[in-house]
């Protein structure tokens, strides 16, 4: 069941993601070649505490970190390590905070030191591109196949790959809530839910220069990795629809 939240809960959740977006902000400043990923974690949970939240990862069943923090073709869900990072590196930052009762979400996909590589740096452009024109999807009316198509469109039409089996999601007093946001159309947009106000979502774009299909990487109950090992990336935000306008809350 799709649980709509109230305007003010909407406001609790709009200032949450605005401090996630202060602690992103801060956490950014230290990811650099030659830090380990488990460094960058230790930091995240300090900003996260010094904004009054708590690490909404931490509170998945048997996930002990603050961050996910997938490399190359690791797509989501790697825990932070002693692993370090090299220039050239395509790391994803996957955060969340609680907040007031609330969670937030959040995605970025960067590289590590100088970019020379045009290729990667379209392949997380189209990634980009694909978020915004699926938040522009996000309003009163719609449905949320469109947001699925949007995504789809862009990501397909480069020539990339949608990791299908892996979705954005309602969000709010859990971090995982109803409805599942798809990112490719899986079935006629009108059978798709109606996007009513109050809906809160985290919009995700999971995708990969190859394989549509993943698996687990060896010895790690939670890493997953590109079946093909081909890059890999993720953009998220998370969104809540009112009657008049559609807000970005991180």
């Amino acid at each position: 069941m799709v649980n709509l939240k109230s305007i003010d809960e909407i406001e609790i959740m709009r200032e949450g993601g605005e401090r996630l977006r202060k602690v992103v902000e801060e956490l950014m400043s230290i990811v650099k070649a030659g830090i380990t990923t488990k460094e960058i974690d230790r930091k995240a949970e300090t900003l996260i505490n010094k904004q009054g939240g708590e690490s909404s990862f931490k509170k998945v069943p048997g996930y002990r970190w603050t961050i996910c923090v997938p490399i190359n073709e690791e797509v989501v869900h790697t825990p932070p390590s002693d692993r370090i990072l090299k220039s050239g590196d395509v790391l994803t930052i996957d955060i969340g905070m609680f907040y007031k009762g609330y969670h937030t979400d959040y995605a970025d996909t960067v590289i590590i030191g100088e970019a020379h590589d045009k290729k990667i740096n379209h392949f997380l452009e189209v990634g980009k591109k694909a978020l915004y024109k699926a938040i522009d999807q996000a309003r009163v009316g719609n449905r949320l196949g469109h947001i699925s198509k949007a995504i789809g469109n862009e990501i397909y039409g480069n020539g990339f790959k949608i990791l299908k089996n892996l979705t954005g999601h309602g969000i709010g007093h859990e971090l995982h809530e109803d409805p599942y946001v798809f990112g490719f159309l899986n079935q006629p947009i009108e059978k798709t839910i109606v996007i009513r106000p109050g809906l809160v979502i985290a919009i995700e774009v999971i995708y990969s220069m190859g394989a549509e299909e993943f698996v687990y990487e060896s010895d790690d109950e939670w890493s997953v990795i590109t079946k093909d090992r081909s890059m890999s990336a993720c953009f998220e935000h998370t969104v809540a629809v009112t009657e008049k306008e559609t807000f970005i809350l991180t």
